[in-house]
């Protein structure tokens, strides 16, 4: 059995079910997801991938935690053992993401393992990409206004743009870890797109609209989507995928919502500065993107 540990908001979740997904699929063993972090969690929509996606998602039991990992299944003990100090202690089977760039010692796990980190590259599941695209398929029916927003989406060259803000700003730790998209940024990559595909319709996604339409002034046509919120606003990267081109924040919700759209045609920009750091994200975008 492939146990990954899901945490974090709804793209997170996603990219660490697709290499679980991947990794189970290429072993020929079963999926099951340890949720157990979202005991307590305050942040974002706790556990999303159920509720928003098709597929009938197994959830890991105690049981299953410590059948793969023995004593080193009690949570307080792998919390010790993710300190590099303890790293010689790991069971074999217990496997954390080593660095941000893709690992190239994932593709050497076995069929029983625990996989704890983020997984943030699409290397990590392109042997299974048909596969995690329909397990990706949204669940409920569109209604109302983003049943308007996508027939709109369908009868326009439409565009998605995407400014994350928010604790990016207002949060001291996230601010100090995530570059915060320039207005410069979503200018060339405007100027990008709008050089190589015709009439394009600017759909806009924030968390800060307010800010984006006294900041971001843009040439073309635009409308903003403001009707997604809380258990509602993974709305908003479905709609993002319905578009025929995107241009993402520094955000995992808008890389799904970019890579979900499965047109070989579609133009993607991403940000080149990721983190406010210097750490590398060569590995984070598929080859056919463009980073500006």
């Amino acid at each position: 059995m492939v146990i990954s540990r899901i945490i974090g908001g709804l793209g997170n979740q996603m990219f660490q079910y697709a290499a679980g997904r991947s990794l189970s699929l290429k072993r020929n063993t079963a999926l099951a997801l340890d949720i157990t972090g979202f005991q307590g969690y305050a942040l974002h929509q706790g556990f999303e991938l159920s509720r928003v996606f098709s597929p009938s998602l197994p959830i890991a039991s105690h049981g299953d935690v410590r059948e793969v990992l023995g004593w080193q299944g009690v949570p307080i003990f792998r919390t010790l053992l993710a300190r590099k100090l303890f790293a010689s202690l790991r069971a074999k089977q217990l496997i954390l993401e080593p660095h941000f760039q893709y690992w190239s010692g994932f593709d050497g796990l076995n069929a029983s393992c625990y996989l704890s980190g983020y997984w943030q590259s699409e290397k990590y599941f392109a042997d299974s990409i048909p596969q995690i695209r329909k397990d990706f398929t949204f669940k409920a029916p569109l209604d109302g206004q983003n049943l308007e927003h996508a027939a709109k989406i369908q009868a326009l060259n439409a565009i998605s743009l995407h400014v994350r803000r928010g604790d990016y700003v207002s949060n001291p730790k996230n601010s100090a870890t995530y570059h915060a998209c320039s207005t410069e940024y979503y200018s060339r990559a405007v100027r990008y797109i709008a050089e190589r595909v015709g009439k394009p319709t600017i759909f806009i996604f924030s968390d800060d609209i307010k800010w984006v339409e006294q900041n971001l002034k843009l040439e073309f046509p635009c409308e903003y989507i403001t009707n997604n919120f809380g258990s509602d606003s993974y709305n908003d990267m479905r709609l993002m995928s319905m578009c025929r081109h995107h241009i993402i924040a520094n955000s995992s919700f808008s890389w799904w919502g970019a890579w979900l759209n499965p047109s070989a045609e579609k133009i993607v920009i991403a940000p080149r500065q990721w983190f406010a750091g210097g750490t590398e994200v060569r590995d984070l975008f598929p080859t056919e993107w463009v980073t500006l």
